[in-house]
C-alpha cells in the first residue's frame, strides 16, 4: 500500500508523520540530533515502518522541511565563500542599507559580511542598465581574482557584476573561467539566482546562496543516501520558503529558496485547515522548542513577502525592520519569526530585569527537565513548575521529564529577584507570551490590520500552552488547535505542491512599455519554468503558469504585486485599486512604473498526498484526574484529561497529548468540532 511521509526538522524536535492511501496517519517525535540531523530522521523513520508493518519500497513521496541552511548562516558555519564584483563595487555588501533595526542604539553593530573584504575581488567590466556593454570583460582579471581567492581556500564563489540582471554575458563568461580553471569550485551567478535591480539585495542574495550551497549539497547527499540505502526508491522533495515544494536536485541549485522550509509548512497546513473549517481570517502561530513564528491568513489566503532578512534576532519581512540581518531576496510566505520557544533561556539583565531568550538550549543540552545535561533555566522548566505539564513526559513519554531539575535550574534567578519560585515561573510564562505577542503585533498591528478581527489556529509542540494567554493579551475571538498540533508543520509538507518562481526586470514606464517585447520576455521565463517542471517530472499538461508583475508609482521604492492583466491599461488600474487597498489611497495623477515580471510555476499531481479522510490513532488516552496549576498568582485545582474525553469544559484544564499540552486557563472553555479541532474561547 502506498504511502507518503512528512520529515520536519526544528531547533529542539524532529517530527515525523506518515499518511497510509487510506487516511491513517502515523507520527513520530523525538529530540534532533544536532551533529547530524539526518541520522535522527533515518532512527525514527525505521522505527515508524517497523512499528506499523510498511516496507520503504511503498513509499509514494517522501518531503522534508529543513533548518539546515538557517542554521548555516545564523550560526556562521557555511562555505568559505568569495566573491567577484565589478570594479569599484567591493564594498556593496558593507555599505548595505541605511536603515538600522534599532533606532536611537549607539552601541548597535551591524553583522559582519558572510564574506569578508579580502575574499572580495574586483573584475574589469562594466554593462549599462539597458544590457549594452560599456568596458569588455578583462578575462585575465578574472583569472587573477580566481588566483587570490584559491589561495585563500574558498570553497564557494558567488559573481555578482554590476546590471548583470539586464545582460548577463559577463556573469557566464566569469563563470566558464572559473569551471574550466577549478571545476571543483561551487559557483553562483546573480544573473540566474535573482536578476533583477538593486546591486545590494542581488549581491547579498547571491552570497547566501553561495555560502550554503555546499552545506545542503552534503547534507541533501547525506539524506538522500540513506534513503538509498535503507530502499525508498522515490526522489527527496524539499519544502521552500514560498510554501511549495521542488526536488532535491534543484534545491542544492537554488539552496535560498529552502532558507525559511520548516515554518512555510506550518503556514500551509494552517491554510488547509481554515479553508476547511471556513475560517477566512486567522493567525498562523507556531510555537517551538526554539522560535515563535507567526503568519496572518487574510481573505482566505496566505500572505507572501518578497524579500525577508536572515541571521537577526527577530526575523520578519516588515518594512519598518530591516538592517539588522542579511538580506534575501526570494518570495516566502511572510512570516515573523522571534527567539520565544521552550528552550528560550531565562536569564537576568545588566538592570536587574527579568528576561526569556532569545538564546535557547536546543535539543542539545536542551532544557533542565529533560535530564539531558542541560542545567541553565528555561522557559519550559518554568512551565514544568507551574504544573502544566505531564510529569509522565513528553511524546508518550519518550522524553521524560525532572521537576527537581527544573526546580534547581530556576532556583538561582528566584534568589537573585527575590521571588518565590512559582511566582518567578509565572513571571517567565508571561514574558515569554509578551515575547509571542510581538511576532503577531509584526505581522498585524504594524500593518494596519486589527488582530481582534482574526482567529488564532495554534501549534507546535508549544503552541497550544500559550495559545490562549497570548488571544486574552491580543483579544482574539477564538483559538483553534488541530489534532496533532505537536506535528501540525509535516502535514503541511505533504499538502504542498511543486512550485518555482521566475523573475526577470522590465523597468519602466507603464505607458511606454512595449507590449510585444513584455510578450517575449514572458515566453522566455515560460520555456524555463517548463524546462524546470519536465526536470522534476511534470510535462506540459500538468503545469499550471501564473504571470504577476511588480509595479509602483514614479519615485517611490517599492513595489505591490499584481496579476498580469489582457491590457496594459487595465493592468495600470489593477494596480491602482491594491495601492488604495494597502495604503488607503491613489496617487493623484501618478505615472505607473514596471519593475519586474513575475511567473509562478506549479505541478498538479494526479491524486492529492493526503486523503480528504483521516483516521489519526496516535492521541493519548488516559482516565481523567486533577492536578495543581498555577494561574494568575495562585494555584488551582485544574482538570487533567486527554482530547479523546473532551466534549466541552470550563478551564482551568491541561489537555495532555502525544506532541503537545493544550492549556486552558481560567476563563476560558474548550470544545472539540466537527473536524476534531479543540476550540478554546474566552467563558
Amino acid at each position: 500500500m502506498s504511502y507518503s511521509i512528512g520529515v520536519d526538522i526544528g531547533g529542539t524536535f524532529t517530527d515525523v508523520v506518515l499518511i497510509e492511501g487510506s487516511g491513517r496517519v502515523h507520527v513520530a517525535k523525538g529530540i534532533s540530533t544536532v551533529r547530524a540531523y539526518e541520522q535522527g530522521i533515518f532512527a525514527m523513520v525505521r522505527r515508524l515502518l517497523g512499528k506499523i508493518g510498511l516496507e520503504a519500497a511503498d513509499c509514494g513521496a517522501v518531503v522534508h522541511g529543513t533548518t539546515v541552511a538557517t542554521n548555516a548562516i545564523i550560526e556562521r558555519k557555511g562555505a568559505r565563500t568569495g566573491l567577484i564584483t565589478t570594479r569599484g563595487f567591493r564594498d556593496v555588501l558593507e555599505l548595505r542599507r541605511i536603515r538600522i533595526p534599532k533606532l536611537y542604539d549607539l552601541e548597535w553593530e551591524k553583522p559582519e559580511p558572510l564574506v569578508p573584504r579580502f575574499l572580495r575581488v574586483e573584475v574589469g567590466e562594466r554593462m549599462t542598465h539597458k544590457g549594452e556593454v560599456f568596458s569588455p570583460l578583462e578575462k585575465d582579471s578574472v583569472r587573477e581574482a580566481l588566483k587570490a581567492l584559491r589561495s585563500h581556500g574558498v570553497e564557494s564563489v558567488a559573481v555578482s557584476l554590476i546590471n548583470s540582471y539586464a545582460n548577463p554575458a559577463h556573469e557566464e563568461a566569469v563563470r566558464d573561467i572559473l569551471k574550466q580553471a577549478a571545476p571543483e569550485l561551487h559557483v553562483t551567478l546573480s544573473s540566474e539566482v535573482l536578476p533583477e535591480m538593486r546591486e545590494y539585495e542581488r549581491t547579498s542574495t547571491t552570497v547566501i546562496n553561495a555560502y550554503v550551497m555546499p552545506v545542503v549539497k552534503r547534507y541533501v547527499a547525506s539524506l538522500e543516501g540513506g534513503l538509498r540505502g535503507a530502499g525508498f526508491k522515490v526522489p527527496l522533495l524539499l519544502m521552500q520558503s514560498n510554501g511549495g515544494t521542488m526536488s532535491a536536485e534543484l534545491a542544492c541549485e537554488t539552496p535560498i529558496h529552502v532558507v525559511e522550509s520548516g515554518p512555510a509548512a506550518g503556514v500551509i497546513a494552517a491554510h488547509h485547515l481554515a479553508a476547511r473549517a471556513r475560517i477566512r481570517n486567522a493567525v498562523a502561530l507556531d510555537i517551538g522548542g526554539t522560535t515563535a513564528k507567526a503568519s496572518l491568513i487574510e481573505d482566505g489566503q496566505v500572505t507572501y513577502a518578497k524579500e525577508y532578512e536572515v541571521g537577526a534576532g527577530f526575523t520578519r519581512t516588515g518594512r519598518m525592520s530591516r538592517g539588522g540581518g542579511y538580506v534575501l531576496r526570494a518570495p516566502t510566505i511572510d512570516i515573523a519569526e522571534i527567539g520565544a520557544g521552550g528552550g528560550s533561556l531565562v536569564w537576568v539583565d545588566g538592570g536587574g530585569a527579568l528576561r526569556v531568550g532569545p538564546k535557547s538550549a536546543g535539543a542539545s543540552p536542551g532544557p533542565a527537565c529533560y535530564g539531558l545535561d542541560g542545567t541553565e533555566p528555561t522557559l519550559t522548566d518554568a512551565c514544568a513548575v507551574l504544573g502544566y505539564l505531564d510529569p509522565q513526559g513528553l511524546a508518550g513519554g519518550e522524553v521524560a521529564l525532572d521537576l527537581e531539575k527544573a526546580q534547581k535550574a530556576l532556583q538561582p534567578v528566584a534568589d537573585r529577584l527575590v521571588m518565590k519560585i512559582d511566582d518567578l515561573a509565572h513571571g517567565v510564562y508571561r514574558i515569554a507570551v509578551s515575547n509571542m505577542c510581538r511576532a503577531i503585533r509584526a505581522i498585524s498591528t504594524e500593518r494596519g490590520k486589527d488582530p481582534r478581527d482574526f482567529d488564532l489556529i495554534a501549534f507546535g509542540g508549544n503552541g497550544p500552552l500559550f495559545a490562549a494567554a497570548v488571544a486574552r493579551e491580543l483579544e482574539l475571538p477564538r483559538v483553534i488547535i488541530p489534532p496533532a498540533a505537536g506535528i501540525f508543520s509535516a502535514f503541511g509538507l505533504l499538502y504542498s505542491d511543486l512550485e518555482h518562481h521566475f523573475t526577470q526586470t522590465l523597468l519602466g514606464r507603464l505607458d511606454q512599455t512595449d507590449p510585444a517585447h513584455a510578450e517575449a520576455l514572458w515566453r522566455r521565463l515560460e520555456a524555463e519554468a517548463l524546462c524546470a517542471l519536465e526536470r522534476e517530472g511534470y510535462g506540459r499538461e500538468r503545469a499550471k503558469l501564473q504571470r504577476f508583475s511588480e509595479l509602483r508609482y514614479l519615485s517611490q521604492s517599492h513595489e505591490l504585486s499584481v496579476p498580469w492583466q489582457p491590457t496594459l491599461e487595465a493592468l495600470a488600474e489593477r494596480f491602482e485599486e491594491e495601492h488604495e487597498r494597502t495604503y488607503g489611497h491613489r496617487g493623484h495623477d501618478g505615472v505607473v512604473e514596471l519593475v519586474n515580471l513575475h511567473l509562478v510555476a506549479s505541478g498538479s499531481r494526479d491524486q492529492p498526498r493526503v486523503p480528504q479522510a483521516l483516521e489519526y490513532r496516535g492521541r493519548l488516552s488516559r482516565k481523567p484526574a486533577q492536578r495543581k496549576a498555577y494561574f494568575d498568582g495562585r494555584w488551582h485545582d485544574a482538570r487533567i484529561l486527554t482530547r479523546d474525553s473532551v466534549d466541552k469544559l470550563d478551564g482551568p484544564a491541561v489537555i495532555h497529548e502525544f506532541d503537545t499540552t493544550v492549556l486552558v486557563p481560567p476563563g476560558f472553555s474548550a470544545a472539540t468540532d466537527s473536524n476534531s479541532n479543540l476550540v478554546l474561547t474566552p467563558a
